[in-house]
């Protein structure tokens, strides 16, 4: 029995050493492309790792759609995009049944598959649909199928929604419902980049020749590192220090002095969340098992989106990531 234990231990080293060294590959690859943005491509990285979706929160310019792109190219994913806009309906994402005619005059229904049949999806502008045509999106989220008709579609493997959103403009929009946020495993705001890598975009992206994206995986590979994932070990102490983060953030005893600013907080989901991406977030790092400072550093975008704060934090002017940080003190 030890000794198949320490041939499995054996297995998952050698394992990991190589999907480490294609996902860091993926992350040069990307970095290529996209400057300044390395917070960025790491957690969307960690989240594509962790079989999950992200909702990437930034004002427009920013490249939020060519990080997709890119991404798309570089995993080796079938990549396809939708902008979302208020007459967008559910059946321009899922696709539709149509009546067809044969020859023999014969007439029978077939499913004529809309762009969520991909393997990467970028939902861009996800607010500016109706809640009607957003709800769409939960079961393939979730489930990875969709029905229509009464009939299973089933997704391709792996399947991914990176949804993008403008935090400023906010006229003629629909705010995504808690049940659709809960589904995003992390919400990524993508910020202004610092002036060495604006100076880096002016000459890279202006010049008569541009930098395009090189694939450095495959969707097959990339399944594969996913499943290393969640065989990865976790140590007691990151366990211990997920539930303390999770539970503390929810209202009760457990938020201790933070407690009055909660009015509702995160589920079980994030705390999954949370196991997956401290374990992906290792791999990347060429580390065979995540430590506590994954799960502080990853606390803020797995567990902001999943919590709300009362009346009286909001006039005080309390945010969501000042609470947040005020809980990880407790951790280390």
């Amino acid at each position: 029995m030890a000794e198949s234990v320490e041939k499995l231990e054996d297995g998952i080293v050698r394992s990991a050493e190589q999907v480490s060294g294609q996902v860091r590959a993926a992350k040069e690859a990307i970095a290529s492309v996209i400057f300044g943005q390395d917070r960025v491509i790491e957690n969307t990285l960690v989240t594509i790792l962790s079989g999950g979706h992200a909702l990437l929160i930034g004002v427009p310019g920013l490249a939020k759609t060519k990080l997709v792109e890119t991404l798309g190219v570089t995993l080796g994913l079938d990549a396809k995009r939708i902008q979302f806009t208020p007459d967008l309906m559910p059946s321009d994402i899922l696709g539709a049944e149509v009546l067809d005619e044969s020859t023999a005059g014969k007439r029978a229904f077939r499913f004529i598959s809309g762009p969520v049949f991909a393997q990467l999806l970028m939902a861009d502008e996800i607010n500016r649909a109706s809640p009607r045509t957003q709800s769409a999106l939960l079961q393939a989220m979730q489930e990875q199928h969709i029905t229509v008709a009464g009939a299973r579609h089933d997704l391709p493997k792996p399947f991914h929604v990176l949804a993008t959103q403008n935090p400023l403009e906010q006229e003629g929009t629909y705010p995504l419902p808690e049940a659709q946020l809960d589904r995003f495993l992390m919400e990524i705001d993508v910020d202004y980049p610092d002036r060495d890598a604006e100076r880096r975009i002016l000459f890279e992206t202006t010049g008569a020749d541009e930098t395009l994206a090189k694939g450095s995986m495959t969707a097959d590979a990339l399944i594969t590192a996913q499943r290393l994932v969640r065989r990865l070990p976790v140590g007691d102490s990151v366990v211990e220090a997920i539930l303390s983060l999770v539970r503390s953030a929810r209202p009760g005893p457990d938020s201790g002095e933070a407690g009055k600013f909660i009015a509702w907080g995160p589920g079980p989901r994030a705390s999954q969340s949370l196991m997956l991406a401290v374990r992906a977030r290792a791999l990347i790092d060429g580390r065979l098992a995540p430590s506590v400072d994954d799960v502080l550093d990853l606390a803020e975008p797995i567990l902001k989106h999943r919590m709300a704060l009362t009346f009286q934090a909001r006039a005080e002017g309390r945010t969501i990531p000042d609470v947040i940080r005020q809980l990880k003190t407790r951790i280390g």
